[in-house]
């Protein structure tokens, strides 16, 4: 699944994942309230339709109620668009890309420390 979803579509799938990875229209619609998100309705359906399409989410009906269910965990999404970006910017070369983080101080040497301790940990 290489489809990319837009800033607005993720600001919908944000909202799904933090549900537990299930939500209905209603709940949605709070959410972007709470957020002082103004989008119309037909908006919001727009973005959801084509999240389906890119079959990012799936459509259950409840009685008369839809229920958006993401079918990507936002682990499977954020891994999918680290393999990208860094496919696009470093030519899939991680080494460039902690080079480049280290070099901007993005990356502390505390932080590198943690990193390979975790590797090790996960590794053993």
């Amino acid at each position: 699944m290489a489809q990319q979803i837009s800033e607005s579509e993720l600001v919908l799938m944000k909202i799904i994942w933090k549900n537990g990875g299930a939500a209905l229209y209603s709940l949605i619609m709070e959410e972007l309230e709470k957020d002082k998100n103004e989008w119309k309705n037909n908006t919001v359906l727009t973005l959801l339709s084509r999240l389906g399409e890119k079959k990012f989410l799936k459509v259950k009906k409840i009685g008369r109620r839809n229920e958006y269910v993401a079918t990507v965990t936002e682990a499977e999404y954020q891994t999918m668009q680290t393999h990208s970006f860094l496919d696009k910017v470093y030519g899939g070369n991680v080494k460039n890309l902690v080079s480049t983080l280290l070099r901007q101080d993005i990356l502390s040497a505390d932080e590198l420390k943690e990193i390979e301790t975790f590797w090790r940990k996960e590794n053993e």
